[in-house]
């Protein structure tokens, strides 16, 4: 379902050990195009990292959202300016303001694990 559209990762570490890492590298690993999202840039999985979703060189239409409840209002606000269809707010990285935002700005909002959600782990 998702194997032809453009996905963005927030949250994306250079550390194999975060959810963040594992799941960039998972969908790059089964052929997803997908862009990993850091504030501090640098690369993941052997992939440049993005400071924000403006910075992103493709309009993405999903976006999975790895990062701490208080940077999510900011991140809801990038995908609605870049015209995300759909987010995905993983375990974790859930707030009911951001949730309400993302609906607000007709973007399907969904809190639950991607990866489990569609058979990718």
């Amino acid at each position: 379902m998702y194997q032809n559209k453009t996905l963005v990762v927030f949250g994306v570490s250079a550390d194999p050990a975060k959810y963040g890492y594992k799941i960039f590298k998972a969908l790059l690993d089964k052929g997803f195009r997908v862009f990993g999202i850091n504030p501090k840039a640098g690369e993941a999985a052997g992939q440049s990292l993005f400071r924000d979703l403006a910075s992103v060189p493709a309009k993405p239409e999903v976006a999975i959202m790895v990062i701490p409840p208080a940077a999510l209002p900011g991140a809801v606000e990038q995908c609605k300016e870049a015209g995300v269809k759909e987010i995905w707010f993983q375990p974790g990285a859930q707030s009911q303001e951001a949730y309400e935002m993302a609906a607000a700005a007709g973007i399907e909002a969904v809190e639950s694990c991607f990866m489990a959600d569609n058979g990718l782990w």
